[in-house]
C-alpha cells in the first residue's frame, strides 16, 4: 500500500522558527511528518525507513533575459546540496523488513547552521530564497521527506520552505556607523565622500556628504580645475558562476542623481551633498492588485539585494563621479548592503528577534527535546479508531462516537 505523505508545522505558526543569520534566535525547522495510507480507508501500510532534511536548489541561466541568446547559450545550472544534516525519524527493528502501520505522526527539528563553515557548504548560513527576474537566478529551499517501503523504491516528497536572511538589517549598529571614503586620479584634486550608514532597503534615502580637496603642492594648477558636475548612483552587480573558470558579470544602474556644479575650484575645497530614494519594485499588477506569491519564494519590495550563493552572488555598489575640466575625472565605487526590509520594517523586527533569542535560550541543539513520536501499528489496540474506522463482527465500518 503507498503511504500519503505530508508535513505539518507548528500550531498556528510556520515551519521556520527563529531568524536565520542571527545565531542567537537559533534559527531552526519544526513540524511533523504524517504518514497515512493513500488509498482505501484503512489498509495498513509498510514502512522500514523515513528520513527528512532540508535540500537547497540553485539554478542560474544567466542569459535567459535576452530572447536571441537564450537558445544559443549554455544549458541551465543547477546544483542540489543538504544544509544542515539529514535527520532519522523512523527505522523499523532489526531483524524485521518494515512495519505495518496504520497511522504514523514523527516530529523533527532541522537547525539551519549559523556559522561561517569555511569549505564546508552545509555548516556556512543558506543563501536567501530568491528568484531574479526571467529567472536568471533562483535559490529556493525544500523539505525532502525519504520513505521506504520495504522492498519498493525509495520514495522522495518535497515540501517547499521559503527562508529570509535577517543579518542585514539596517537598524543593526554595525550599519549604522559612517564610512569614509576617498580616490584621487591625477594628484590635482581628491575626491572624498562620507555616507552616514551603509545598508539600505527599498524607499530608504540614500545621503552622502562629497567632499572636493585640491592637492596643496599643486595648488596653482588645481586652481584652474573647473568642477563641472557631479554624479551619483547605486549599482547593481550580479557575478554568475563566480566560485568556477570562467565568472560572469552583469552591472545594472538602478537609480542616478546628478548635480550641476560649473565653478573653478575653490582653495579651501568644494563641499556639498546628494541623495536620492533607493529603488522599490512595484509587486502590484496592473489593476492594483498584489498577485499570490510563489510557495517558495517570499514576496520582496526589491528586484534583489545583497547575497552570496554558490553559483551567483549580488552586490551593490554606491558610486560618485566628480566630471572635471582640466583634470581627469574621478570616479569612486564604494559597496553597501541592500536589505530586502525599509528601515522601519527593519526596526519594528527588532523586539521580534530580541524575544526569539530569549526563547531559543532555553533550547539545546544536541538535545531538543521533540515530543515522542506517535505511531499506530496494525496489531494494537483499537488501531483502526485512528483512522475513524472500528470492526463490526467480521466488517470495517465507520466509527461513531
Amino acid at each position: 500500500m503507498t503511504a500519503f505523505v505530508r508535513v505539518c508545522g507548528p500550531p498556528n505558526s510556520n515551519f521556520l522558527v527563529g531568524y536565520p543569520g542571527i545565531s542567537a534566535t537559533l534559527p531552526r525547522i519544526e513540524g511533523k511528518v504524517e504518514i497515512r495510507p493513500a488509498t482505501g480507508v484503512s489498509a495498513p501500510v509498510a514502512i522500514s525507513l523515513v528520513t527528512i532534511s532540508l535540500q537547497r536548489r540553485e539554478t542560474i541561466h544567466p542569459s535567459a533575459d535576452s530572447v536571441t541568446k537564450k537558445h544559443l547559450a549554455a544549458p541551465r545550472k543547477e546544483i542540489t546540496d543538504i544544509v544542515g544534516k539529514e535527520m532519522l525519524l523512523f527505522r523499523c527493528p532489526t531483524g524485521k523488513e518494515y512495519e505495518n502501520v496504520y497511522s504514523m505522526d514523527l516530529p523533527f527539528v532541522l537547525f539551519i547552521p549559523f556559522g561561517k563553515g569555511g569549505a564546508e557548504v552545509a555548516r556556512r548560513i543558506p543563501a536567501a530564497s530568491l528568484q531574479l527576474a526571467s529567472r536568471t537566478a533562483e535559490t529556493y529551499y525544500e523539505m525532502v521527506v525519504m520513505v521506504q517501503q520495504g522492498h519498493a523504491e525509495q520514495k522522495k516528497y518535497a515540501f517547499p520552505v521559503p527562508i529570509q536572511r535577517y543579518d542585514t538589517l539596517s537598524s543593526f549598529g554595525m550599519y549604522e556607523r559612517s564610512v569614509l571614503a576617498e580616490h584621487v586620479t591625477d594628484h590635482l584634486v581628491t575626491l572624498c565622500i562620507e555616507i552616514p550608514r551603509w545598508s539600505y532597503g527599498p524607499l530608504d534615502p540614500v545621503n552622502v556628504y562629497i567632499r572636493l580637496v585640491p592637492n596643496p603642492d599643486w595648488l596653482n594648477k588645481a586652481r584652474r580645475v573647473t568642477i563641472q558636475k557631479i554624479t551619483m548612483g547605486i549599482e547593481e552587480e550580479i557575478t554568475y558562476n563566480h566560485e568556477g573558470d570562467e565568472p560572469q558579470r552583469k552591472v545594472k544602474t538602478l537609480a542616478k542623481q546628478t548635480q550641476i556644479v560649473g565653478v573653478k575650484m575653490p582653495e579651501g575645497g568644494y563641499l556639498t551633498n546628494l541623495g536620492l530614494v533607493f529603488p522599490a519594485k512595484d509587486i502590484r499588477d496592473g489593476e492594483g492588485v498584489i498577485p499570490r506569491g510563489k510557495q517558495a519564494f517570499p514576496t520582496y519590495n526589491v528586484s534583489g539585494f545583497t547575497t552570496v550563493g554558490s553559483l551567483y552572488k549580488i552586490d551593490y555598489f554606491l558610486t560618485v563621479k566628480a566630471h572635471m575640466q582640466s583634470a581627469k575625472d574621478i570616479p569612486l565605487r564604494h559597496p553597501i548592503v541592500v536589505c530586502p526590509l525599509d528601515h522601519k520594517a527593519c526596526k519594528d523586527e527588532m523586539k521580534a528577534i530580541e524575544q526569539a533569542a530569549k526563547d531559543a535560550s532555553n533550547i539545546r541543539a544536541d538535545d531538543p527535546m521533540l515530543p515522542a513520536p506517535t505511531i499506530t501499528k496494525v496489531n494494537d489496540y483499537n488501531a483502526l479508531h485512528t483512522l475513524g474506522m472500528t470492526m463490526v463482527g467480521q466488517v470495517r465500518k465507520p466509527l461513531i462516537e
